[in-house]
């Protein structure tokens, strides 16, 4: 929960330090500009998710030498296509962005605002890219408290920058991208030398006694992208959805696009840290499902459920309840204070609303069922764009209002999935009986 809540603390100092500067246009700047970014970037967060489970195979599978050098080779793999895909998204940083501000609607001061945040955080694509692969591989290996200190070592370095950069240098928008830029490359050093202390040896000597043959074996590098295809295209599909959600906004003017991203930085921490929970599912599903115990799989459910249940109805009480001065810490524009307080209370039903999607997320990765993942967020999001352009006479209130319904249209997609899981599993716990001695 705590590596959890470390992730979205980059948007909100970015969105505070800008915000603190009374300048909605650049707030509303950097809203859009981050949109984009998170859209590039994330769409290949496969880097992260794909390597914590194979690392945690090939660390469980290791009986010698051998597995032991495939786990490095595993990081080996997944930070040269980090960097190489970064450093191609730096090279077509250009055309990129322009045809994101072709899409993305925003007036002329929030798209320049934009564009300059965008520019500097293109900076950084490589590094971000591969910290995705760090952090996914000491994950898997259970090095949780190291997974920790890369996260808030970014965080830290992405402050300090940020408010140098705006408050010290001026730099406006720009200055909250170049920060977070050079924080993401400060974070891959720091990554370096967490893995020379978990493998006794640093990035340079690992390459050099790694087998060529090994890291280039062209099944384990076909696995390394097979594995995650139906998560990539299931985050993608959500990224779309978060996009249009801001550009829905954007629509609305520059107030309700800032005062919007303000907003969905309370969204973004209660979905993070409850993530943990279906984190969790995760593991627990995944071994009820090997083990082939349907009362096993029924109590990971129930117990994560209640949990993440729990914890959602203390997020919406305590957005409620403390909203409006999180709200004036994170921007000065009375415009923007007073969009943001008039919508705070959808925010604040996203954590109850949302629990029950990002459950079942951990539930269906537990149990390795990438097509249901990959349809649920597919037709969710269809559905949502739908709803959105429906919604559109009741202005920033059917742009809420559709995005509230689109985590109801994902958690029932995964839960007609569920019937056939738990038919699946009592067949295979069945055969199982059946079969033992």
């Amino acid at each position: 929960m705590l590596g959890q809540a470390s992730v979205p603390l980059v948007g909100v100092v970015d969105t505070a330090v800008i915000g603190r500067t009374g300048d909605a246009a650049a707030l509303a700047g950097v809203a859009l500009g981050a949109t984009i970014i998170g859209l590039v970037f994330w769409s290949f967060g496969f880097l992260r998710m794909g390597m914590t489970g194979l690392t945690a195979q090939a660390l469980g599978e290791s009986d010698g030498t051998g597995e032991r050098a495939e786990v490095e080779a595993l990081l080996l793999r997944a930070l040269g296509i980090g960097l190489g895909l970064g450093a191609l998204i730096l090279l077509l940083s250009a055309p990129i962005a322009r045809l994101a501000f072709a899409v993305m609607a925003g007036g002329e001061s929030v798209t320049a605002d934009a564009g300059a945040y965008v520019e500097a955080r293109f900076y950084g694509a490589p590094s971000a890219l591969a910290v995705f692969a760090l952090n996914g591989w000491l994950l898997g290996l259970g090095r949780t408290r190291a997974a920790l200190a890369l996260q808030v070592t970014m965080n830290a370095a992405n402050v300090a920058l940020d408010l140098w950069f705006v408050w010290g240098l001026d730099m406006g928008a720009y200055g909250v991208g170049l920060g977070t830029a050079l924080a993401e490359w400060f974070a891959l050093a720091v990554g370096l030398v967490l893995v020379g202390h978990v493998t006794g040896a640093n990035i340079l000597a690992l390459a050099r006694r790694t087998p060529r043959a090994l890291l280039l074996d062209r099944e384990r590098l076909v696995r390394l992208f097979a594995v995650n295809r139906d998560i990539m295209i299931r985050t993608i599909a959500l990224l779309a959805l978060f996009a249009w959600f801001a550009n829905a906004g954007a629509r609305q003017g520059a107030e309700a696009l800032a005062a919007n991203h303000v907003l969905m930085q309370f969204v973004n921490v209660a979905a993070f840290i409850l993530d943990a929970f279906a984190f969790t599912a995760e593991q627990r599903v995944g071994a009820a499902v090997g083990a082939r115990d349907r009362e096993g799989f029924g109590r990971a459910v129930r117990l994560t459920g209640e949990f993440a249940l729990a914890s959602g109805l203390a997020f919406s009480a305590l957005f409620l309840l403390a909203g409006g001065p999180v709200i004036d810490l994170l921007t000065t524009d009375a415009g923007v204070r007073a969009a943001a307080r008039a919508f705070l209370p959808f925010a604040a039903l996203v954590p109850l609303i949302g629990m029950p999607s990002w459950m079942l997320d951990g539930v269906f990765i537990g149990a390795t069922r990438g097509p249901a993942l990959r349809n649920a967020a597919f037709i969710a999001t269809l559905l949502y764009i739908a709803l959105d352009l429906a919604l559109r006479p009741h202005g920033n209130t059917g742009v809420w209002l559709a995005l509230l319904a689109s985590y109801l249209l994902r958690a029932g997609g995964l839960a007609l999935y569920l019937p056939g899981l738990l038919r699946d599993l009592g067949q295979r716990q069945h055969q199982g009986t059946q079969t033992s001695p």
